[in-house]
């Protein structure tokens, strides 16, 4: 049964923990490289702190400790965040349960981040949520860093809560906040299923300005 609790505090969540059985080897299926092929060029080489908001299984912050990268990776469905710190040990990962668009437990830290991960979360937030949720990741960006960002496009999967959220309204929302856009591309759906019913994908990262 889904913790009423949990979805009642990240309505985003909706959906997740029911499907995980199914979902986490979807996402175990598709390598970091393919997946965010188009902004690896802006990723750091050099050892860096990382923040992966909305992390899955684990996956994407593994690849980082993989490169030698610190990693915070941020997760609020239990079920989850369970399997990403079974199927992803690394002395180099902190595994965190808290969510946008507050992300209490992360600004009480005080960090900032050479790069911010938002992979697949940003469509989950509504209008209002969002207008909270990027001031605060933007203060969250180290000076010289970069902040990675995808959208869905497409039909809604039965159960989920997503919103209509475009590549435009986005970096709009971003400049606002002192944010720059220095990637934004247009892919097609990495699964099968998905390529199927037409879903697609923005992909936008983000530097400070000036």
């Amino acid at each position: 049964m889904p913790d009423e609790k949990r979805i009642g505090r990240v309505p985003g969540t909706q959906g997740y923990a029911e499907q995980a059985a199914e979902l986490i080897p979807q996402y175990e299926s598709i390598p970091f490289t393919a997946h965010h092929a188009a902004e690896l060029h802006l990723l750091p080489t050099a050892p860096s702190r990382i923040l992966d908001i909305g992390a899955g299984t684990g996956l994407d912050a593994a690849w980082f400790a993989a490169q030698g990268h610190t990693v915070l990776a941020v997760e609020p469905t239990a079920a989850f965040l369970a399997a990403a710190m079974r199927l992803h040990p690394s002395p180099l990962i902190e595994w965190l349960d808290d969510a946008l668009p507050n992300l209490d437990a992360v600004m009480g830290l005080g960090q900032r981040f050479d790069v911010v991960m938002l992979s697949a979360v940003w469509m989950h937030l509504d209008e209002a949520e969002r207008g909270i949720a990027m001031p605060r990741v933007a203060s969250l960006l180290a000076p010289d860093g970069v902040m990675v960002l995808s959208l869905r496009h497409g039909p809604v999967p039965a159960g989920r809560r997503m919103f209509a959220v475009s590549g435009e309204e986005t970096m709009a929302l971003a400049g606002r906040h002192g944010l720059v856009t220095v990637l934004n591309t247009h892919t097609e759906s990495l699964q099968p299923g998905n390529r199927a019913a037409g879903v697609t994908w923005t992909r936008l990262a983000f530097k400070h300005a000036g």
